[in-house]
């Protein structure tokens, strides 16, 4: 069963491999909730479209899925909910992962739609995630996400003290992560941030201005910590994000 079981799944991960301490149950328990996954992925067969081996947990709701791409091996955690309330739609990539009671939130508002969220090819994205695309985000391929990660292409208005903040209306500026990214968990992205490929985000961090590509960043706001590309002659010391 482990051999047939690691076989599947190497069509979406293709270096994964079973553990030797894991013993039979263990591995035939996984087997079963991922074929109780595929089963629910199935069900999109009903709304007219192709589940392209969907793995889809127990709660997993979508608002406008007329405007919701996805590749190969999307995997949904339980509870997740996709609105695609927008211009642009939601696209998610080949081998895409989102945790268990994440958000993917365009916009809540019907006279305001949001832009889009896209998603590249191979991301995994922690549990509890609030991806918010009113401006329009987009994660590059390869990403690995942590949890409580949360990103808002979107910045209330507040200016006039003498009118409500509500009342002033928002601005909205594309949130841009490049490939290859290394996010912490609880980390929080704000409007008109680009991360350029290779960046590494410590956890905890709020990231308020944009990075060049292979940077280490951390801190309330994220400043600076080190490039990943040290200076000729200087060792790159680890660092646990």
């Amino acid at each position: 069963m482990s051999s047939v079981l690691e076989r599947l799944i190497r069509l979406r991960n293709p270096q994964f491999r079973f553990s030797s301490a894991l013993g039979l149950g263990v591995i035939a328990s996984f087997g079963l909730q991922q074929l109780g996954a595929l089963a629910r992925g199935g069900r999109v067969l009903l709304w007219g479209r192709t589940p392209r081996w969907m793995l889809r947990g127990r709660g997993v709701r979508f608002f406008n899925l007329a405007q919701i791409r996805w590749g190969r091996f999307l995997k949904l955690g339980d509870g997740v909910y996709c609105s695609a309330l927008s211009t642009g739609g939601i696209w998610l990539g080949d081998g895409v992962s989102i945790g268990a009671f994440s958000r993917l939130i365009v916009s809540t508002t019907l006279d305001n739609p949001g832009e889009y969220i896209r998603i590249g090819n191979r991301v995994g994205i922690g549990e509890f995630a609030y991806l918010g695309g009113a401006g329009g985000l987009s994660i590059g391929d390869d990403c690995i996400i942590g949890q409580y990660f949360s990103c808002h292409p979107e910045n209330h208005r507040f200016d006039d003290p003498t009118v409500p903040i509500r009342l002033q209306g928002v601005d909205r500026l594309p949130i841009q992560i490049g490939s290859d990214c290394w996010i912490g968990s609880k980390v929080t992205v704000l409007s008109g941030v680009t991360l350029g490929s290779g960046c590494v985000v410590a956890a905890g961090a709020v990231v308020t201005r944009s990075f060049p590509a292979n940077s280490l960043i951390g801190g309330v706001p994220a400043r600076l910590i080190r490039s990943r590309v040290p200076a000729e002659g200087v060792p790159s010391n680890p660092v646990q994000a």
